[in-house]
């Protein structure tokens, strides 16, 4: 039975006995009392004597303990008063279960609203899909599409799996995925992303992956993962609760001596007393404090495209100094274009680079091979291929050593420069990323490649810069071209000429001056998203980057990279709010439970601490809940 059902029952049995409490007289007197307040004791109390007993059984105390406890005593007491005649406190058993369980129903809704975010995503997915075998189209369960699998899409239908676009064109509403509201132009090789909406043209793609390796299938998992994570701050909660309760129980003991043999109060009056601090103290506050506030911002966070992996997440992001950009393909759009051809024969600079870049993975090959393309130029066979980390490539060709780099590369190679400096500087100057061509110890020319940054990256700088976080840029490009880059966007400080394999070591120097979060998507990015505080991948990227990546940005919108960390700082901060306010309320209520201020008259009853008692879960429940109206 739910925590909704339980409460639904106990208050239908509770009412009439908290009417009795303002005076109208029950029929059968004390008798109706134990009929009315048993079911409740029996059905509502269930699963915390369960949980009392589980915890009795491996020498713990728990919430549910002092819950037990409480509505024990009051319940066991008022059965022993009706059987001698004297007066019973059931309605007390009654309230205290009905009050927490309204508690627990408040920590189920807030689950529940934090898991649509999950069940909405689920919804997404498309139910069947249209497969293109053996010529004809056939109408097929999603669950049977495979790997390779050619699929159709027409206007208004759902692409069903993520792929590789190989025919047509069209728009695809892609807002229930990565939130982006404006459709997306797709064409050919462009990628698709399961359970988005085409709108516009008739499409066919390969399936690239299916079943739970799709886009949507990850997202759905790292919400999953992340909702029921914990912060390493509930470790402090935890800490505190394990002692905390036992305390509690000496408290009440202590009370209940104190009330009863030195004081001389009644031994009802005494046993009300203890059975109040019992109840006051319940840490239901506290338990919820964490959960709750880490279930509503990563579900928040979820709707935005913003994918939160765990609460140790939450933690990170505070007191973030520094956050490190990659550039190509996060600082800017990752697609570079050939601007120049500077050499006597540029037909033959052309040439010789397309030979050897298309042996080579190198990011700026693309734009290389492209533009050999729309030449008409078919790139020569090469041998004893040979690629220079960090610096480039070379290869034989027509029996001439041929090579492609950066300066350090010619200078090993003995080629002089000296003859283009100044228009290579000029170049740089200009955010281009320079290649020099050479032939057999000779240069024959510049290639200059220009990839442009995103649009949205300066406003994005802008607002880390506002709030104090120091941007940085690291790249493996020369110096003048990557100051040409950052000062376009904004960014002052520039880790340049870094090979693939020092960004970690950079990522470890800065972070002796702080902590450091680093933005990232590609391969070579994951040891410094792993080693960074913070790692935060683009959803374009790699799944080796995302994978390392605690923040996951589905919309590859760098303006998320400071709302992520808002989100995290904010869900964090809440936290620790509700931390503290459990804590105080203790520290207040358990006192004015134990009678201590009695002779001001300021007293509570156990029902009136059950009350309140669930009045903190409430408060609780609805401080996390307010993220959901938090500005990012």
């Amino acid at each position: 039975m739910t925590s909704r059902n339980r409460f639904i029952v106990s208050v239908v049995f509770t009412i009439p006995l908290a009417l009795g409490m303002l005076g109208l007289m029950l029929p059968g007197g004390a008798w109706t009392q134990w009929l009315l307040a048993t079911p409740v004791v029996l059905v509502g109390g269930y699963p915390f004597f369960v949980g009392a007993w589980s915890a009795f059984k491996h020498r713990q105390a728990s919430m549910d303990t002092l819950v037990a406890l409480g509505v024990g005593t009051a319940y066991v007491y008022s059965v022993y008063a009706l059987l001698v005649g004297t007066e019973v406190y059931f309605e007390i058993a009654a309230l205290l279960i009905t009050f927490v369980l309204l508690g627990k129903v408040f920590e189920d809704m807030t689950r529940n609203r934090a898991n649509s975010a999950i069940e909405k995503l689920v919804g997404l997915q498309a139910k069947q899909a249209t497969v293109v075998r053996d010529g004809k189209e056939v109408l097929v369960p999603l669950e049977e599409v495979q790997v390779g699998d050619v699929i159709r899409v027409k206007p208004g239908e759902k692409i069903a799996v993520d792929g590789t676009v190989l025919d047509g064109a069209t728009t695809i509403d892609e807002a229930m995925v990565t939130g982006e509201s404006l459709p997306v132009s797709k064409r050919v090789s462009d990628a698709v992303i399961g359970s988005t909406i085409n709108k516009t043209g008739t499409i066919t793609f390969k399936a690239t992956k299916v079943g739970s390796d799709t886009l949507l299938s990850q997202i759905v998992e790292l919400v999953r993962k992340a909702q029921t994570s914990r912060a390493p701050i509930q470790k402090l909660a935890d800490q505190v609760s394990g002692v905390f309760v036992p305390v509690v129980l000496i408290i009440a003991i202590v009370t209940f001596n104190v009330w009863f043999v030195l004081l001389g109060a009644s031994f009802v009056d005494a046993l009300l007393f203890a059975v109040s601090v019992v109840v006051i103290a319940c840490p239901c506050a506290l338990g919820l404090a964490t959960p709750t506030a880490l279930m509503v911002g990563t579900g928040r966070g979820a709707r935005l495209g913003i994918l939160i992996k765990s609460g140790e997440v939450l933690e990170a992001a505070n007191n973030i100094k520094y956050v490190v950009f990659d550039k190509t393909g996060t600082i800017t759009e990752g697609k570079p274009v050939v601007t120049d051809l500077v050499g006597e024969d540029a037909k033959e600079i052309l040439l010789v680079a397309a030979s050897l870049e298309a042996a080579s993975e190198h990011p700026l090959a693309s734009a290389i091979l492209e533009k050999a393309n729309m030449d008409s130029l078919e790139p020569a066979k090469i041998r004893d291929f040979v690629a220079v980390e960090g610096k480039g490539v070379q290869a034989q060709l027509r029996d001439q050593v041929v090579a492609i780099g950066n300066r350090s590369l010619m200078q090993d190679l003995g080629v002089v420069i000296d003859d283009v400096a100044e228009k290579l500087s000029a170049l740089e100057h200009h955010g281009k990323t320079v290649m020099m061509v050479a032939s057999n110890g000779k240069l024959l020319g510049l290639i200059a490649v220009q990839d442009q940054p995103k649009s949205m990256a300066k406003a994005a700088i802008s607002h880390l810069n506002g709030r104090g976080i120091v941007s940085v840029m690291l790249t493996g490009d020369n110096e003048a071209t990557a100051q040409a880059i950052a000062s376009e966007v904004g960014i002052t400080k520039v880790v340049s000429e870094v090979l693939p394999s020092d960004k970690a070591d950079h990522i470890k120097s800065l972070q002796h001056d702080g902590r450091v979060a680093f933005v990232g998507d590609g391969i070579n990015d994951a040891p410094a998203l792993a080693l960074a505080d913070l790692g935060i991948a683009m959803g374009s990227g790699t799944d080796i980057a995302m994978e390392a990546g605690g923040i996951v940005l589905v919309k590859n919108d760098l303006n998320d990279v400071g709302r992520a960390l808002r989100l995290s700082q904010l869900t964090f901060g809440r936290i620790k709010l509700n931390l503290f306010w459990a804590f105080i309320y203790n520290l207040i209520g358990i006192p004015i439970a134990a009678g201590v201020f009695a002779s001001y008259g300021l007293v509570l009853n156990p029902a009136l601490a059950g009350l309140a008692m669930a009045f903190s879960s409430v408060s609780v429940v609805t401080s996390s809940l307010l993220l959901n109206r938090s500005r990012l």
